[in-house]
């Protein structure tokens, strides 16, 4: 028994890869977006969490004031934006802080993520 075959002229393929494209690529599309967001907000918090950290521990060791410990942090950032850090000296020894509010922005939205880092070292 032979089995039943489409006849030739419904078998064009013409336009489904086209098609599929048009399925998939736009949710892949953000997904990589949300990626690459995500991987920004990550690395300015981790970079300005080791700003503060080294700041802290300079204005520690050998800062005479506060605002080179400011500027020591600022050098120390590698971030997208720049953060506003402040240097202090409460009871848990010599402390820096930073607020960055960073704006994510992916096209037609706009998200406003904030991030705070502190660090206090005796």
């Amino acid at each position: 028994m032979s089995a039943m075959r489409r006849p030739k002229q419904f078998s064009c393929d013409s336009g489904t890869t086209a098609v599929e494209f048009a399925i998939v690529g736009p949710p892949f599309l953000l997904l990589l977006v949300g990626i690459i967001g995500a991987s920004v907000v990550a690395f300015s918090a981790a970079s300005m969490q080791f700003a503060v950290e080294g700041a802290a521990r300079a204005y520690s060791v050998n800062a005479s004031s506060a605002t080179t410990a400011q500027s020591y942090a600022k050098t120390l950032y590698l971030g997208v934006s720049s953060p506003t850090f402040t240097a202090s000296t409460p009871s848990c020894g010599h402390q820096v802080n930073a607020t960055l509010s960073l704006v994510l922005n992916a096209g037609m939205a706009k998200w406003t993520v904030p991030l705070i880092a502190t660090a206090c070292f005796p």
